[in-house]
């Protein structure tokens, strides 16, 4: 099979290869997935750039794909080959991720496409679609959701998204808009205003605006905010913990510009604050599964989008990780297999 691969860390024109490899054999309690594209993510770049062990002599990239399944494995239900599937942690802890032809993987790693949904939408969907359900429903907004279906789990809440230009951050402003909540956002960009306002959020905000604390209380009714979904917590906290009501959250899911910042604990103790970090691809099954229902089932019914910025052959693998790298991106870069 085709397949992109690199045998040592650096950048991305120096390390990756295009070439052929073995085709894997499903194994036991395994789908065989031909895969019709593969997703590009930031954590796929930084990792073949350096920022966590290789840990394997080859890796073929890329954690999201999407594609069908053309054979299965002892133990698992032999009416799946057929079905379109969307694939995470397709490269997380093991050596041959989605960037080539077919993957072999847990089947509890796969989750039906309808066929409303195209792969290229698919292939977004692992790694910022499941962050953003996660990152919005996570610690008890999930108990109301049945089915994958929202239900209207945070009802006249104040969530509060930092950065909605960010591909998590977009998603995360529609599914907490698709849960009821009262949305406020943030961006330094002025072309973006409109854009976030059209996915549902109720105000959007200068994140550079010396009195944003009072901005945001504002924008909620003079209220203070129950949720925060942030993609950069050291950067906001202190004004995140000042706009956040007593027992409020702060779900993180990056740090990139202050990865090591100052805890104010008194300031967030006086306040009963939980401020939790989230991982994708340390879901379990049955969570990972009800967040691939909701974000399915939401963009059969219209009410979410996932922009796709570019869509390249496998051949230009160089092309889409510096695309990637470069970032301002008005979406997901996908390879087509």
């Amino acid at each position: 099979m085709k397949a992109v691969w690199f045998e040592e860390n650096g950048p991305a024109a120096t390390v990756l290869r295009v070439g052929e490899v073995e085709t894997p054999a499903a194994g036991a309690g395994e789908v065989l997935v031909r895969l019709a594209v593969s997703g590009v993510n930031p954590s796929d770049v930084k990792a073949r750039a350096g920022s966590r062990p290789m840990g394997f002599d080859r890796i073929i990239p890329h954690s999201d794909g999407a594609g069908d399944i053309v054979a299965v494995g002892t133990g698992v239900d032999p009416s799946l080959v057929g079905k379109r599937v969307f694939v995470r942690n397709g490269q997380w802890g093991r050596a041959e991720g989605t960037a080539a032809q077919f993957i072999a993987l847990d089947a509890g790693l796969v989750h039906h496409l309808p066929d409303e949904v195209s792969f290229e939408t698919g292939a977004a969907l692992g790694i910022p679609a499941l962050t953003a359900a996660y990152a919005v429903l996570k610690d008890g907004a999930l108990d109301g959701a049945l089915d994958g279906a929202l239900n209207g789990v945070l009802d006249g809440a104040g969530v509060l998204v930092h950065g909605g230009g960010g591909t998590v951050a977009r998603l995360a402003v529609q599914i907490a808009v698709g849960a009821g909540a009262h949305v406020i956002t943030t961006t330094g960009r002025s072309d973006q205003h409109d854009a976030l306002k059209a996915l549902g959020a109720a105000a959007v905000l200068d994140y550079r605006d010396p009195d944003l604390a009072a901005q945001i209380i504002s924008s909620n009714h003079g209220k203070p905010i129950q949720r925060i979904v942030d993609a950069e917590i050291g950067t906001n906290l202190a004004t995140s913990i000042d706009v956040l009501a007593p027992k409020g959250m702060i779900v993180g899911y990056g740090s990139t510009l202050t990865p090591m910042p100052q805890l104010p604990f008194l300031n967030m103790m006086f306040k009963n604050i939980t401020l939790s970090g989230i991982l994708v691809y340390l879901l379990k099954r049955e969570e990972a599964e009800f967040y691939a229902k909701l974000v399915t089932n939401m963009l059969k019914n219209g009410t979410l989008e996932v922009p796709v910025a570019a869509v390249m052959p496998l051949a230009e693998a160089v092309a889409a990780h510096e695309a990637v790298e470069a970032g301002q991106r008005g979406g997901a870069v996908i390879l087509t297999t």
